[in-house]
């Protein structure tokens, strides 16, 4: 990996274009690197892991919504919708709309954290819906998927937008451009234009995280990966975008970041590198924010010290800054307290998610956010008892850059009634690459037929797991068999709109 300076700078220095960030993230693209196995195997869990949450969700209001507003852009070449038929084809822009949005909806696919925040998985849905309107093969679209990923994550690794209140979807929507990139085997100077239109669109504010979470939380990158579809198709037809993207003096850095003065080091595999960097992102085993990955899993634990709930006086949560602000007490959001709260809300709330966990010993990804359980008096009166608070050390941990230092959890302070104190910790989550039990293979497979269950038929669920785990060997134009559908008349139809 090399570290790149990346600075704002005047127009009147006129930056050469080799100097740009979007330049070279395009190098890095377009760079025919092998993937290695490692890496491949790795993309076919996460497309497994995208498939389960997306069925999972499939007739969820948000997702009904976006599946019907693509079945209006009908194409017989087309690209598949997640619940359709794969005779059913839309135009890849509002397939990658649809697919996205039911791959975000439940938060349960899989992250990784930096500097700043991402969902790296989200990169899939525009690449392949790309990959099977233009009829590539399963080992190009790994090179697709396998870029995406590596451009995201450097980008977290390295840009804080948090910090300024922009939402993620900044780091993904360039991303998948790149990825896109690839997939078609685009030239550098091609990339280098679609990467810039995708960062200039994709900036918006994190109010869709904040307050009252809406259906927008899921909606975001599956917004991104349209627009990056639509930006890799200007520029192939010789469109320019704004440049410089990043250093200009009136971009996105001098005005939506940190300003004239800033300076990043932003981290890229060089020529002839291979691009690892989905090996360091971990799937979630529940479905919730990720910082709440590990507190689930140590409420599980100690609940068992526990012998009566309801005598708990209070319970403090010390955390990380972006766990304390974010999810917990920190970020000042009544609505994080609030039984009659969104389910986007609830799950951006760690206080509700420790509550439910701790007396309930188990996470489903319906029943842990049914209104009526969410409005349970018990769990209501101990909601209220939790309260988080920013510890150094944990902030310290979650910023590491050493593998063995880095942690998503927590040191949890139970005091009960009586005065006695139970306290323990838990740095990651047991599914996570350092936790107890990192998830392999058979987990993905596990958690895909737990999540398809009853949702689609056991014939078609081994058939996509069949041809799924034979991506490398998936001939050109055979990519509609990674879709997956439910029997016949089983969707939702939803309210009608435009399309």
């Amino acid at each position: 990996m090399k570290l790149h300076d990346v600075k704002v700078s005047p127009s009147k220095a006129a930056l050469k274009r080799d100097d740009q960030l979007a330049w070279k993230i395009a190098g890095v693209a377009a760079d025919r690197v092998p993937v290695q196995k490692d890496v491949a195997e790795m993309i076919v869990n996460r497309i497994i892991d995208n498939a389960s949450v997306a069925i999972a969700s499939v007739n969820r209001r948000s997702v009904t919504s976006a599946r019907d507003m693509a079945l209006g852009h009908a194409r017989k070449d087309g690209a598949t919708v997640f619940g359709m038929p794969a005779g059913k084809r839309v135009s890849p822009e509002w397939a990658a709309w649809a697919n996205g949005t039911a791959v975000r909806e439940l938060d349960m696919h899989d992250t990784f954290l930096a500097a700043d925040y991402s969902h790296p998985g989200d990169n899939i849905p525009p690449i392949l819906a790309v990959a099977q309107v233009r009829e590539k093969s399963g080992r190009e679209l790994i090179r697709g998927i396998a870029t995406g990923y590596e451009i995201q994550i450097d980008l977290v690794r390295a840009i804080c937008l948090h910090e300024h209140k922009i939402d993620h979807i900044a780091h993904l929507c360039p991303a998948q451009a790149a990825g896109i990139g690839t997939l078609l085997g685009l030239k550098q100077d091609i990339i280098y234009q679609a990467v810039q239109q995708a960062v200039h669109v994709s900036f918006t504010t994190r109010q869709s995280r904040k307050g009252e979470i809406s259906s927008w939380k899921a909606y975001a990158p599956a917004h991104s990966g349209k627009l990056a579809i639509e930006a890799v198709d200007r520029v192939m037809r010789g469109e320019g975008a704004p440049s410089p993207i990043y250093e200009g003096e009136d971009s996105v850095i001098a005005w939506m970041l940190d300003g004239p003065q800033a300076h990043y080091q932003v981290p890229l595999p060089e020529a002839g590198e291979a691009k690892r960097a989905i090996l360091d992102s971990y799937t979630k085993e529940h479905s919730a924010e990720y910082q709440s990955q590990a507190l689930i899993d140590l409420a599980f634990r100690m609940r068992q010290e526990i012998s009566d709930i309801g005598k708990i006086d209070k319970i403090v949560i010390h955390t990380s800054h972006h766990t304390h602000y974010v999810i917990g007490t920190g970020a000042n959001d009544p609505q994080k307290m609030d039984p009659k709260a969104s389910r986007e809300t609830l799950d951006h709330s760690i206080m509700y998610i420790f509550a439910v966990a701790l007396q309930d010993g188990v996470w489903h990804h319906v029943d842990s956010y049914a209104p009526r359980r969410a409005g349970r008096a018990d769990t209501v009166r101990l909601w209220q008892k939790i309260e988080t608070r920013e510890d150094p050390e944990w902030t310290r941990r979650y910023r590491a850059t050493d593998p063995d230092e880095l942690a998503f959890g927590a040191r949890v302070e139970i005091v009960m009634k009586d005065g006695t104190t139970i306290m323990d910790e838990m740095a990651v989550a047991n599914a996570h690459p350092a936790g107890a039990k990192p998830f392999s293979r058979p987990d993905y497979i596990r958690k895909f037929q737990i999540l398809t269950d009853g949702i689609i038929s056991a014939r078609e669920s081994a058939r996509f797991l069949e041809a799924v785990q034979e991506l490398a060997k998936l001939p050109a134009g055979e990519l509609h068999r990674l879709n997956v559908a439910l029997p016949a008349g089983a969707l939702a139809i939803g309210k009608p709109g435009i399309f």
